[in-house]
This record gives C-alpha cells, structure tokens and sequence, in this order.
C-alpha cells in the first residue's frame, strides 16, 4: 500500500501557540485518516518538522504497514533538509531531523519528502487552523 501524507505545522506569533495538521490518502486519492493537534509554543519551522514527526509516530502504531510512503509539504526548508539539498544550522532542526531518521528506520520501505503549492496542503493547513482555534 502506498501512503501520501499531507503534513503542515504551524504557529500563530511565530514563535507563539503552534499546531500539526496531517492527511494521509492511499494512492487513489482517498482519505483514510485525517487530524490535527496542538504541540505547546514553536516556530513555524519547528511546527512543520513537529507534523513530519508526528506522521511517523502514528504510523508506526498502525497495524498496516506501508509499502511506500510519500510525505508532501508546503515547507521548501523542511523538503530540503530531509532531502540533503540544505544543510541544518539551528541546532532545534538539527534534533527533529535526528528524531524523524530514528522514526524512518522503523519502516523498511521508501520514504520521500516533496514540496507542494501551498493550495495543495489546504487539507493539513485546514486541520492547523482548527487545532489552533480549538484551543483559543
């Protein structure tokens, strides 16, 4: 089974109150699963490694295992990063980035990170927003 997971993070006074949103669809488009959750106060940029993160812990606990997982970001920093094109120079990133490649060692299967248009993620960024006012 293929995965497509739809990840974005986000936080409202950057750093300030932040969320993960997550959508993850087989590989004929269909949504299986769907959420959005609160992480304490973050950057934008630590929210959108946060929901990476949090993807991987969920689908570990998943009784189906995948057979290839696709994640998709509107984070052009975060793509680039996992993807080696960047390098990490805060030491914060740094550690989501060690967490997420402890995480990816649990599934024997391909694991690819690609930058979408940010209309592409309204899905993940509507599940951010809802999180993000549930707990206003």
């Amino acid at each position: 089974m293929i995965l497509n997971i739809f990840t974005d993070g986000g936080s409202r006074g950057n750093p300030g109150p932040a969320a993960v949103g997550i959508v993850i669809k087989n590989a004929a488009n269909k949504t299986l699963h769907s959420f959005g959750q609160t992480i304490d106060v973050a950057t934008n940029n630590i929210a959108e490694y946060q929901a990476v993160v949090i993807a991987l812990q969920w689908l570990r606990q998943q009784p189906v295992k995948p057979g290839k997982i696709n994640f998709f970001l509107d984070s052009t920093l975060v793509v680039n990063q996992l993807n080696g094109v960047w390098r990490l120079k805060d030491a914060r990133l740094r550690q989501k980035v060690i967490l997420i490649r402890q995480l990816e060692a649990g599934f024997p299967v391909s694991i690819t990170y690609t930058v979408i248009p940010r209309a592409q993620n309204f899905a993940a960024d509507l599940q951010v927003n809802l999180a993000l006012d549930r707990r206003l």
